[in-house]
């Protein structure tokens, strides 16, 4: 049996596992509508007992796993690449420059990670139906993993939502609910339909475990990095749940004894999307006004998980960033031309942001691009930007008119 008990970021009062299932009773009720989370909850460990069996030979993570192994779907989420970005790095002058490419994950976004742990904590407690709001991807990721597990998913999404990543859902069967409104209204939904109809609601941050999936791409960054830290991650930052994921794979480590620091976590919002980074550089909060950009996947007013975001960022050392949608546009064409890697806009700010920041590292250090959307999900960004040559005649001397000439 797996070993952990919750803890209220705010008050730091215990919870045992399953005398609460989503914000701390006491924080929780400062909640208001629109307006970041108060008392989320985060699992901790008994890292000691675990040091005595972890081998870093054969890293057994399912030590540092909420969930046991015998409840997890047989859906494959995870072990995405990660590599070295040499014809990118040197354009920024890094030598070190790595992608973590989590839009290969299978419904193509690295939400999946999340969606897989809190379907398998439903399928340990006995739920048939986990509901959700999103702005697409992780409508998409739960859709896909209730789909493998005979799960019901019920999904509020706001309806300015991407075609593609609708027809996601409903392909795999899910109960799509448009709502004429903004993403936080969908997330208010969704609870007031989990509270009078039941269910395992999956809310990012209002689920503990959407950290606690999140988190393994962290983990996977260090045994993939030769098992050691790199000195930074660039992370899109939307809600602020990835980056708190992030960070609670590294802390872990940290108390295993396996890293020495944490790296520093570098976030990077949209211009019109920068709630977490205006609390971050000001030390006060306010919302997002009008959160309108090309990157829909951190497209947010009121960010869920605003303050364990802050921390993360303020206790890793690092740092925030914002970034227009004509450079998140470039820098996703940049990332496909020099790595291959075709990335939504979302995930393509983090080159935007590290474009910004380069300065601010050294040449040899480690950084990482965390990648968490494949660029299907949203195509047609792209679309008006790119030349569609004109069929030419099936003859050779026509292919050279084309191309030679």
């Amino acid at each position: 049996m797996t070993e952990f008990f919750y803890r209220c970021c705010e008050c730091g009062e215990k919870y045992e596992r399953d005398s609460v299932r989503y914000l701390c009773p006491e924080c929780g009720k400062h909640c208001q509508p629109g307006q970041p989370l108060h008392g989320v909850l985060e699992a901790v460990f008994d890292y000691e007992a675990i040091q005595k069996r972890f081998d870093i030979k054969y890293p057994d993570w399912s030590l540092l796993c909420a969930v046991e192994s015998e409840f997890h779907p047989n859906f494959p989420v995870g072990n995405t690449p990660f590599f070295k970005a040499d014809k990118l790095g040197a354009e920024l002058g890094l030598s070190h420059l790595f992608i973590k490419n989590d839009g290969l994950n299978p419904s193509g976004s690295l939400k999946d990670r999340a969606s897989e742990l809190v379907v398998a904590e439903a399928i340990r407690l006995g739920e048939k139906r986990i509901v959700t709001a999103s702005t697409g991807n992780a409508a998409a990721a739960l859709a896909a993993v209730c789909a493998a597990t005979d799960r019901e998913a019920i999904i509020f999404v706001p309806a300015a939502a991407p075609k593609a990543k609708l027809i996601q859902m409903l392909v795999h069967g899910a109960r799509v609910v448009r709502v004429k409104g903004s993403y936080d209204d969908a997330f208010k939904l969704s609870i007031e339909f989990t509270e009078r109809h039941g269910g395992l609601n999956r809310n990012t941050a209002y689920h503990p475990l959407t950290i606690e999936g999140k988190k393994t791409a962290a983990l996977e960054i260090f045994e993939q990095n030769g098992c050691k830290a790199p000195a930074a991650v660039v992370v899109p930052v939307g809600d602020g749940v990835i980056i708190a994921g992030v960070f609670k794979g590294f802390y872990d480590l940290l108390q295993l004894g396996l890293i020495e620091k944490l790296p520093r976590l570098i976030a990077v919002q949209a211009e019109s999307s920068d709630a977490i980074h205006h609390l971050v550089r000001t030390g006060q909060y306010r919302n997002a006004k009008k959160p309108q950009t090309i990157a829909d996947s951190i497209s947010v007013s009121a960010p869920s998980n605003a303050y364990l975001a802050q921390r993360a960022i303020s206790e890793s050392k690092g740092t925030s960033v914002i970034v227009a949608d004509a450079d998140i546009l470039e820098a996703q064409q940049q990332l496909a031309m020099m790595t291959g890697v075709f990335a939504e806009p979302a995930a393509a700010a983090t080159v935007a942001g590290l474009k910004k920041l380069r300065s601010e590292f050294m040449k040899n250090e480690e950084v990482v691009l965390l990648i968490t959307g494949h660029g299907l999900k949203h195509a047609d960004s792209v679309r008006d930007l790119l030349h569609v040559p004109d069929p030419v005649e099936p003859s050779l001397a026509a292919v050279e008119k084309e191309l030679l000439q």
